[in-house]
């Protein structure tokens, strides 16, 4: 490192001084290049804004619900960003006008942005779930009802359809060119702020958060209704959706993930074709290759995927892959880390036969797989209008739920060791925000596992107080306080 000469920067400005004060104009070259490399890669934004700006929509969803508040009174921006990213609910006071049965409720707002120019528009899965009614708002404030084409929870891609032509649609970036450190922008809805805009870098790729999406990673502020809508480029191209943040507090703390425009167009255009995304399968449990673990076998490095267990009668099981081989590749691509083979494998047409390299015993070897294809995600079941409700305790009654046993199978799709389904809310649980489809795990904090046990801690709980019920809805769970009437 140069050393610092105060005698001569003492020199270079008695210099400038005396220049100035002869009338010319004569300066350092290096006090001349200062505020030139400061001011050099500063973004302009504004003719990304009007370039891209009439293609981003807004997207209002309704729901058709009996009695539907939200939770602790909030309004329903907020509770679709503590649901979507398990931020705990803080305590707030309940709307004073309550809600009545049987009206639409406002469910959430969310952002979109024009696909093509024939009114096919990209959202969030999460925006338009379980909505019974979704509105898109042009820029023009124009206003269409869409109908949803498809929604891929796994992805969080969802695309809709309005009935116009000649829509402004955007143009979709090449993601491999997308370099850390590239400043990006975002357009959206943040707590209903149409048109809102926010600015920042591509803070890092492929950061893994899920099991199908390398998500892109950005500083760029996302809030509650920014969802759904598109991540840009400085050469006006959509490079991702906007759909998830890092928060400790429940607001904004600088970290925010997209989706990769390259994935969100595989899965449109399945949506598109037939309102479902396939995704393959080869039925193993896969974990982490550890350095002392590749280094111990002759691996070398670790890389790859180790796997922990083999299910019986899949594609794997046929192809003769062990529990304990590491798979290396997959169709010739590396597998570098453990999450590169479900995307790999996810994205591979069912039925396709493919080939899996295995390190085993100090040795490679290839072997051929047919691949089989993933259940499709399903919604929470319901029960039939035409079955015959089941009959509600006395406790039950009082608080307007009735609930149903769940079956095996259904345990085994949510994923819970017991619970008990809600067949109906009605009066109080209908306006703490529970509905038919939720599954009821605990009652005044007492777990629940069957109908009995349900019916045994309501009797049990005091009813001149609120009842703190947890529940589950689709992936996430929550607490709803039933108010006894008044």
């Amino acid at each position: 490192m140069p050393k610092f000469d105060g005698n001569a920067l003492r020199s270079a400005a008695f210099a400038c001084m005396f220049a100035a004060l002869a009338g010319g104009a004569v300066m350092p070259q290096a006090v001349l290049a200062q505020p030139a490399a400061a001011a050099r890669g500063l973004p302009d934004f504004t003719d990304l804004v009007d370039q891209v700006g009439p293609s981003v929509v807004n997207i209002r969803t309704v729901e058709k619900a009996s009695g539907r508040a939200g939770a602790n009174g909030m309004d329903e921006e907020m509770l679709e960003f503590f649901r979507r990213f398990g931020v705990p609910i803080p305590n707030m006071p309940r709307q004073q006008r309550p809600q009545q049965q049987e009206e639409q409720q406002p469910r959430g707002v969310g952002s979109g942005f024009i696909l093509t120019s024939d009114g096919f528009v990209m959202t969030n899965a999460h925006v338009v779930e379980g909505a019974d009614e979704v509105v898109v708002t042009l820029t023009d404030k124009r206003e269409f009802k869409a109908k949803i084409i498809g929604a891929d929870k796994r992805t969080d891609v969802a695309v809709v359809k309005i009935e116009a032509t000649g829509l402004p649609a955007v143009k979709v970036g090449d993601v491999s060119r997308l370099r850390v450190g590239e400043w990006v922008m975002a357009i959206g809805s943040p707590f209903g702020l149409e048109n809102t805009v926010t600015a920042g870098i591509v803070s890092a790729k492929q950061r893994d958060t899920g099991d199908y999406l390398p998500f892109i990673q950005t500083d760029v502020a996302i809030n509650p209704g920014n969802s759904g809508g598109p991540l840009i480029n400085m050469r006006g191209e959509v490079v991702g959706i906007n759909s998830q943040i890092y928060s400790r507090s429940g607001g904004f703390m600088g970290i925010s993930f997209a989706i990769p425009m390259d994935e969100a167009i595989r899965v449109s255009e399945q949506l598109r074709a037939s309102g479902r995304v396939t995704r393959g399968r080869i039925g193993v449990q896969i974990g982490q290759v550890t350095r002392d673990v590749a280094e111990s076998i002759g691996l070398g490095k670790p890389q790859g995927a180790l796997v922990t267990g083999v299910e019986a009668g899949s594609p794997a099981d046929k192809a003769g892959v062990e529990a304990g081989d590491i798979i290396t590749r997959f169709d010739g691509k590396a597998i570098e880390k453990v999450a590169d083979l479900p995307r790999l494998v996810g994205n591979t047409k069912p039925g396709n036969k493919s080939t899996v390299t295995v390190f085993r015993r100090g040795a490679s070897r290839d072997l051929g797989i047919t691949i089989a294809e993933i259940e499709p995600d399903k919604p929470a079941a319901k029960t039939s209008e035409r079955d015959e409700k089941p009959k509600a305790s006395a406790a039950a009654q009082q608080v307007g739920l009735a609930v149903t046993e769940l079956t095996d199978a259904q345990k085994k799709e949510l994923k819970v060791k017991g619970g008990v389904l809600v067949a109906s809310a009605t009066e109080a649980a209908a306006r703490a925000g529970l509905r038919e489809g939720d599954v009821i795990l605990a009652v005044a904090n007492t777990e629940v596992t069957s109908v009995k046990e349900f019916e045994a801690a309501l009797a049990k709980a005091d009813k001149a107080k609120s009842i703190n019920v947890l529940y589950r809805r689709g992936e996430w769970a929550q607490y709803a306080l039933i108010r006894p009437a008044r």
